[in-house]
């Protein structure tokens, strides 16, 4: 195979397998708010019962949870890369496919951390704006509805599959075996996670209240 078809093949199967992880992450594997909710308040101390109340916790600590909530994140897709890495790049792809689902379920969190559920339509189009922001997708936000997110998920794949292409054929190659998957997942994970985290951010000072709880609080939330 040549070096100018290998970024293209690499890219339309990395796409698929992505794709497969987003509708797997999107429908069965997706996260349970009523479970993070309780596990915010026993994990991370929050005074929370729903998360609207979200916009009157301070910022800082919010920041804090999203960080620790990405790095747990990227820790889990290491893990998951280094285990199919062995045989080079082709055999790294059956991970996509579950990295799909670690990703959008580490965007799920993201938005429930910053106050944004996914119960409603609406609701759901804030979580998929954060994705196609997070995957460098421009789109309407009026063009985002339930019909045609299966859609967006294909745009979406194909434009990571692009980029996860690129890296393995341009600089990566040498690092082949478990370290070629390690590198490329927490890459992948740490690029989406920030993006999709500044996203959530943004809206989330766009519609906060004055927070209730003052800098004297913030060591017991940052702990």
């Amino acid at each position: 195979m040549s070096t100018a078809a290998t970024p293209s093949f690499l890219s339309r199967r990395i796409s698929r397998a992505l794709e497969r992880g987003l509708k797997r992450a999107y429908g069965r594997f997706a996260v349970n708010p009523e479970r993070y909710l309780e596990e915010l308040r026993r994990g991370h101390g929050l005074p929370i019962v729903a998360f609207s109340d979200m916009f009157d916790i301070h910022p800082a600590a919010l920041d804090h949870i999203a960080e620790r909530t990405i790095s747990g994140s990227r820790r889990m897709a290491i893990l998951e890369g280094a285990g199919f890495g062995f045989g080079g790049a082709f055999t790294l792809l059956p991970d996509v496919s579950i990295l799909g689902v670690i990703t959008l379920r580490l965007i799920q969190r993201l938005g429930l951390i910053y106050g944004f559920e996914y119960r409603t339509e609406e609701e759901q189009v804030e979580l998929w704006m954060a994705v196609a922001s997070a995957a460098g997708v421009d789109v309407a936000k009026d063009w985002i509805r339930k019909q045609v997110i299966e859609r967006l998920m294909v745009r979406i794949a194909e434009k990571a599959g692009t980029e996860l292409a690129e890296k393995i054929t341009t600089g990566m190659v040498p690092l082949l075996g478990a370290g070629l998957g390690a590198v490329l997942n927490a890459y992948f994970i740490t690029g989406w996670g920030r993006r999709a985290q500044h996203y959530f951010r943004d809206k989330h000072f766009e519609r906060r209240s004055q927070p209730a709880l003052g800098p004297a609080e913030l060591p017991r939330l940052l702990s």
